[in-house]
């Protein structure tokens, strides 16, 4: 059962993001997704093993709820509120770039075989950058103090200047990774 066809349009959901923040200004909370994980850890005992989880995850335990608004957010989206017969179409200069460093077109898939198709995945090479990608992830989120989520959404509404600075960091990194690292990669 469809309930509506194509996609919408960017404005509905940055209008609800921020309807979003400021409920959560209002009661004194913030938001990311690094924090979540935080959270979750620190109720599986993770607080016996570091110092860094010892916290009083109960405090916390609201913002789960973003965990799984995701999850179900997602599942909804993907099942009730998209056309499976949309077809995702690249700007003729990113299909040329991918083309380039020997990458395949997603031709309607979000996305390309090439960096998240299983055979690829399970590669040692594939491996080697899920798990090199993974560690700099963490690294980077444990030392900006959030994640992009968190600084971009939460940090950014609330005027704070360390996530202005986290933020720049992200995309000069991503400029970096996609113009420069990605192709040696590949």
């Amino acid at each position: 059962m469809e309930l509506i066809s194509g996609t919408w349009h960017w404005a509905i959901s940055g209008f609800l993001i921020g309807i979003i923040m400021l409920v959560l200004i209002y009661f004194g909370k913030t938001f990311g997704m690094s924090s979540n994980l935080r959270t979750m850890c620190t109720m599986m005992g993770a607080d016996k093993a570091s110092d860094f989880f010892k916290m009083d995850w109960r405090e916390q335990k609201w913002n789960l709820a973003v965990v799984l608004g995701a999850i179900l957010g997602g599942f909804i989206a993907s099942y009730f509120l998209s056309d499976p017969d949309t077809i995702l179409h690249l700007n003729p200069k990113t299909v040329a770039s991918l083309n380039q460093l020997n990458i395949d077109t997603p031709e309607g898939k979000w996305v390309p075989d090439a960096i998240f198709g299983w055979e690829n995945v399970l590669s040692i090479k594939g491996f080697t950058i899920l798990f090199i990608g993974g560690i700099l992830i963490g690294f980077g989120t444990r030392y900006a103090g959030g994640c992009t989520s968190g600084h971009a959404i939460s940090g950014l509404s609330n005027l704070q200047k360390p996530s202005l600075l986290a933020v720049i960091g992200f995309f000069i990194g991503g400029l970096i990774m996609s113009h420069f690292i990605l192709p040696l990669i590949f």
